[in-house]
C-alpha cells in the first residue's frame, strides 16, 4: 500500500499545474517563470521514484537470457578422435541466430547449446548422420550448410538460369532484324 501512495504523490507531482507570470498553468512553462516566482516550490517527496522504478526493472530481461553455457559447450573431449569428429560437424552446422555463421564460431548462447549437444551425442557413441539428422529434426533444414537437395531447393537454384533463358529469348526476338 505505501508504494502505491508514494506512486499517488509522484504521479501528482509531475501533474501538479506550474507557477508561471500571469497565473497558474499546466504545460510548458517559460524558463524565468519559475526563477522568479516569489513562491518557493517545495520537491514532492517520491521525486526520483519513477526513475528509480526504471532503472531497477530495466536490466531485468537483459540479466534473465544470461546463464551458465552447458559443461561441454566450450570443453574439448579427452579423446582427439572424437574431438575431430566435433569439430568436422561444428564446422558444418548453421548457428540459427547468427545465420552466417558456424555453431564452432559464433558466440550465441543457442550455439552453445547445439555444441553441448554435438559433443555429448558423440559420446554417447551417435554417428555423424544420426546427430545432424537429430538437429534437422529440431531446428530444421537451415541447420545445415549444405542442405539436402529437394525439389523446393532445386527449383530456387535453377529459377534465375530459367529466367535468364526467358529473358534472352524476349530480347532475341524484339531485336531481331526484320525484313523491310
Amino acid at each position: 500500500m505505501e508504494g502505491r501512495a508514494m506512486m499517488r504523490g509522484a504521479l501528482s507531482a509531475v501533474l501538479k499545474p506550474l507557477p508561471f507570470r500571469g497565473g497558474i498553468g499546466v504545460g510548458l512553462v517559460k524558463r524565468d517563470a519559475i526563477l522568479t516566482d516569489p513562491t518557493p516550490n517545495p520537491s514532492p517527496k517520491g521525486e526520483g521514484l519513477i526513475l528509480a522504478l526504471v532503472l531497477a526493472v530495466l536490466p531485468v530481461p537483459l540479466a534473465a537470457q544470461d546463464g551458465p553455457p552447458p559443461p561441454l559447450a566450450n570443453v574439448q573431449l579427452e579423446n582427439p578422435a572424437q574431438e575431430a569428429r566435433a569439430l568436422a560437424l561444428m564446422e558444418n552446422l548453421r548457428c540459427i541466430q547468427c545465420q552466417g555463421q558456424s555453431i564452432h564460431d559464433s558466440d550465441a548462447p543457442i550455439a552453445a547449446a547445439m555444441r553441448h549437444e554435438v559433443r555429448t551425442r558423440i559420446i554417447a557413441g551417435e554417428s555423424d548422420e544420426q546427430i545432424t539428422g537429430w538437429l534437422t529434426q529440431r531446428y530444421g533444414d537451415y541447420v545445415n550448410f549444405a542442405p539436402p537437395s529437394t525439389g523446393a531447393n532445386i527449383l530456387l537454384w535453377l529459377a534465375p538460369l530459367l529466367l535468364l533463358g526467358f529473358a534472352l529469348l524476349l530480347a532475341r526476338g524484339r531485336f531481331r532484324k526484320r525484313p523491310s
